[in-house]
């Protein structure tokens, strides 16, 4: 497997409260700003625009 290119939003503030995301051979990586060499979730594509959707929708509602 090769190395996964990390990106870090860039409404995180400095400090160890994100979520860093990559795209891995047809899925969503996600891992942990606080431990990035720990657990890894991967996750559909399909799953992950259904929850950054979810989310803006939730944020767009106040």
């Amino acid at each position: 497997m090769s190395a996964l290119a990390w990106q870090k939003s860039s409404y995180c503030a400095q400090g160890n409260s994100c979520v860093h995301v990559a795209a891995d051979q047809g899925s969503v990586a996600l891992t942990e700003s606080a431990d990035p060499s720990g657990a890894i979730l991967r996750a559909s594509p399909a799953a992950w625009a259904a929850l950054v959707r979810t989310v803006k929708e939730t944020r767009d509602r106040g």
